[in-house]
């Protein structure tokens, strides 16, 4: 008899236990997605109110010595001072030397990369010296800004070669203190496919750093906003113009990823594929990389054909 279903055949039995694994898996992945974005978007206004109040008291001060410095919304002033020093050399050539075995092994990071980069189109080039230009606008406070420059170092470093990054720690007093991170302030990028500029408005203690030009200004208003963002008021940071063809804002990862550990730690962990640390940083510099070949054409062939690119652009 088979009306109460106890003779139901094994296959039938066990494909439904499978598809309940993984539909509870699903449901579980995008609970962890939403949780990150609503976190990442309370970060935002918080981190607008601060950043604008900042620049306001900024520019008030410098009226008053009479300088007429402007400085803009979105930009810090041209002060050389900041809080990062310059990144430690083990540092530098763990996330920018990341051995292709454990990029492969880790593809996409089992989906720990939870933001990915929007695809946008009618928006004029993003060029540079005839390259494809990859703009980055964050500060050197923000948490969020903190775990995504491990990944954007790690994936750009595949198309060209970074000097002098910066070595710092996101705000004590913001959400994830005190996250270890680089910093783009001072540094300078050089490729044969790719063109970088990276903008710290401020640094961990809220002091104007590197101010935006108005073009990129423009960019920044134009493309960080809700229109983009649903659900968003947009100005969140980190934000990403990838060639005019690709945006992106807040980080790919929980920053608590990396809460507690220190510079040399994170770096270390980098070579162990099994490590969560890797599964985030990787799997989101395997994300942008996938991304980066849809601007250079899949150039260089070596990095945009890698087994744990492919993984992350499927």
């Amino acid at each position: 008899m088979t009306g109460n279903g106890k003779n139901e055949p094994q296959g039938g039995s066990s494909a439904n236990g499978k598809q309940s694994k993984t539909a509870a898996k699903t449901s579980r992945r995008e609970q962890m997605r939403a949780e990150l974005l609503r976190r990442q978007e309370q970060q935002r206004r918080k981190e607008r109110i601060k950043l604008i109040s900042g620049i306001v008291v900024v520019v008030v001060i410098l009226a008053a010595i009479g300088t007429g410095v402007a400085i803009g919304t979105h930009g810090g002033g041209n002060s050389k001072n900041s809080s990062s020093t310059t990144a430690d050399a083990s540092v530098t050539k763990a996330v920018t030397t990341i051995p292709a075995s454990v990029i492969d092994a880790v593809g996409n990071g089992g989906g720990v990369s939870l933001v990915k980069p929007t695809p946008i189109s009618g928006a004029p080039a993003l060029t540079a010296d005839g390259k494809p230009r990859v703009l980055y606008v964050g500060a050197e406070y923000c948490p969020y800004c903190a775990a995504e420059r491990w990944a954007m170092v790690a994936a750009l470093s595949r198309f060209g070669t970074f000097s002098n990054l910066g070595q710092t720690s996101s705000s004590s007093t913001d959400a994830y203190p005190n996250t270890a991170t680089l910093s783009f302030h001072g540094a300078t990028y050089t490729s044969n496919y790719l063109s970088f500029t990276g903008v710290e408005q401020t640094d961990r203690n809220q002091q104007p750093l590197d101010k935006i030009s108005p073009a990129d200004e423009k960019i920044l208003d134009t493309y960080d906003t809700a229109k983009y963002f649903p659900g968003s008021q947009g100005g969140g940071i980190p934000f990403i113009a990838y060639g005019g063809k690709f945006i992106s804002s807040g980080a790919m990862y929980d920053p608590g990823t990396l809460a507690g550990l220190s510079h040399a730690q994170i770096a270390k962990d980098l070579s162990n594929p099994k490590s969560s640390v890797t599964k985030a940083i990787v799997g989101s510099a395997n994300v942008i990389t996938s991304t980066l070949c849809q601007l250079t054409g899949q150039k260089p062939a070596n990095v945009c054909t890698a087994a744990g690119v492919k993984a992350a652009a499927s």
